[in-house]
């Protein structure tokens, strides 16, 4: 679920809009809560090494909102030893031979690898870094996709589904459009440089007098401006165009199958044994939403390579069950199941759809997580949504009526900036003060991604393993706390929100957007912070 953002002109305008705000600061005594932001906002770019670990910064100290990891580790976690944590990470797979992660990943210490046997007799064979539930699968449909392939049944959800289809079906074709022009564009002025990667420099030299050579520069000048120096034209526009040409041909593609490579019946739950143990699936490359997310929580600190991760006692146990295109209900549910019985104490669900056609194997999997003390932290999703309304509800959750929780172990997680004040909220993050939990983290986080590299992506699924990594850090130091009672800290222990904050992304790029008070955005209207955290579980921890 990381977040990429239709191409639009307009919309980098927008993201280049940093905001600024003075807030009142009210500093504690060493060990004590960060109760409130800092005087001055940072509002000069970022150094390449506090871009690289802003989420780890901390609002007083270093007037960023990251979640005050570092100061964590520096004054609080500094001679203590904590317990090893077992993570579950349900997503498109873990590139498990990473540089930065192959020393954090989890061990079935009842398998022997490569025998061919089902050792520990659970069902799945040589399962000895986690499963892979959609073998060789990696393009899939949306959900919305494979109901109207199904006969029209008069259903409220089927109506539902093809309205949405359509309307997505109709912004795909506009968006092939768009990348098309934005690759003439690129491709023009890599002609013109006779060089394949450029920053503003390169295009200061052009001086042609060609309508489109100049009519590129200033397109591109425009896209360098609000993207910043970070941003790759190359990678960027290419990355852009795969995201829209496989929504065109996997995810909306009526004739397209993408579970019949699996050989699995997703309507049959009874069949929960498929699959393999390749968990970063046929294609390594395709694992780079899990590896980033994987990175985030538990890459390998202080090493001198990439970033940091969040946790370090930890390990990582993969679970491939996202493909390309929406998740499979059963797979989710099964993928839920093996990473509980396998003993992860933490699971990160960086995944989400609008649909969900036997969401009730999901909630017994959350039921049957919660029973066992497993916390599921989840991302909230990228539409800039209000998801308490009921037509733009993210499964899965839980709630079976989108008010009332039937577990106490589901935390949903916002994403924010790094920019504190009114648009800290990331502008994609969905947001509802029902639905909702707490923010962290999620523009511009850097991670693993596979073949040894290193990649900024940004979204809810940015935004959900920072919030998991600092659960992982409470269940390592504090053992004895319950599911429950981490996402409480994680809830009740954020630093809050401005008073006021921009939700959502604006459809008219002429209209300013307007602030709303931050109680809106979710239940706490605050940012996850370690150090606080930290503080608040060894408080409980005592009672």
């Amino acid at each position: 679920m990381s977040h990429i953002k239709p191409f639009t002109l307009s919309a980098w305008v927008l993201l280049a809009l940093a905001g600024t705000a003075s807030v009142q600061a009210q500093v504690s005594a060493s060990k004590e809560l960060i109760t409130a932001p800092l005087a001055v906002v940072k509002k000069a770019p970022l150094s390449e090494n506090d871009l690289k670990r802003w989420s780890h910064l901390d609002l007083i100290k270093d007037s960023i909102p990251g979640m005050s990891v570092d100061r964590a580790y520096a004054e609080l976690l500094q001679g203590k030893k904590g317990q090893k944590v077992i993570v579950g990470i349900v997503d498109s797979g873990v590139d498990i031979e990473h540089e930065d992660l192959k020393g954090m990943i989890w061990t079935n210490p009842k398998e022997i690898a490569g025998n061919g046997i089902d050792d520990d007799k659970n069902g799945f064979i040589d399962d000895v870094h986690g499963w892979n539930f959609l073998g060789n699968a990696v393009g899939e449909n949306l959900e919305m996709t494979r109901i109207i392939k199904k006969k029209d049944d008069g259903s409220a959800e089927y109506k539902n589904a093809l309205a949405q289809y359509n309307e997505k079906y109709e912004d795909a074709l506009k968006n092939k459009q768009q990348v098309d022009f934005l690759l003439d564009v690129h491709n023009t002025i890599k002609k013109e440089l006779n060089k394949t990667t450029y920053k503003v420099e390169d295009l200061n030299t052009i001086k042609s007098t060609d309508q489109k050579v100049a009519q590129s520069k200033a397109i591109m000048l425009q896209i360098f401006t609000s993207q910043g120096p970070t941003f790759d034209p190359e990678s960027s526009f290419e990355e852009y165009r795969e995201q829209v040409y496989d929504e065109l041909n996997y995810n909306l593609n009526k004739e397209f199958d993408g579970r019949k490579v699996v050989g699995d019946n997703p309507d049959d739950i009874k069949n929960n044994h498929y699959g393999n143990n390749i968990v970063f699936g046929p294609d390594k490359e395709k694992a780079l939403h899990g590896t980033h997310v994987a990175g985030i929580i538990a890459q390998v600190r202080g090493n001198n390579l990439g970033g940091d991760g969040v946790a370090s006692n930890v390990e990582i146990l993969t679970v491939r069950a996202v493909p390309d295109g929406d998740e499979y209900d059963k797979d989710i549910a099964l993928a839920i199941r093996y990473a509980v019985d396998n003993g992860a104490k933490v699971i990160n669900g960086s995944f989400g759809k609008s649909f969900s056609p036997h969401k009730q194997w999901v909630y017994d999997a959350i039921k049957y997580a919660a029973k066992k003390d497993v916390l599921i932290v989840h991302a909230a999703g990228n539409d800039g949504y209000n998801i308490d309304e009921t037509k733009n509800i993210n499964y899965p959750n839980d709630s079976e009526d989108n008010i009332k929780e039937f577990a106490n172990n589901v935390i949903t997680i916002g994403a924010i900036n790094k920019q504190y004040g009114e648009t800290v909220v990331a502008g994609f993050s969905n947001f509802g003060k029902i639905n909702v939990d707490v923010f962290a983290p999620g523009e511009e986080i850097y991670a693993t991604v596979p073949n040894n590299k290193y990649k900024y992506l940004q979204g809810t699924s940015m935004a959900s393993p920072n919030a998991a990594g600092v659960a992982a850090l409470i269940r390592s130091y504090y053992p004895k706390l319950k599911a429950s009672q981490v996402k409480q800290i994680l809830m009740d222990s954020g630093v809050a929100l401005p008073a006021k904050v921009i939700l959502g992304e604006s459809e008219n790029p002429n209209q300013a957007p307007v602030a709303v008070s931050s109680a809106e955005s979710s239940k706490t209207a605050k940012i996850v912070n370690a150090y606080n955290a930290l503080l608040l579980a060894e408080k409980m921890s005592k009672k």
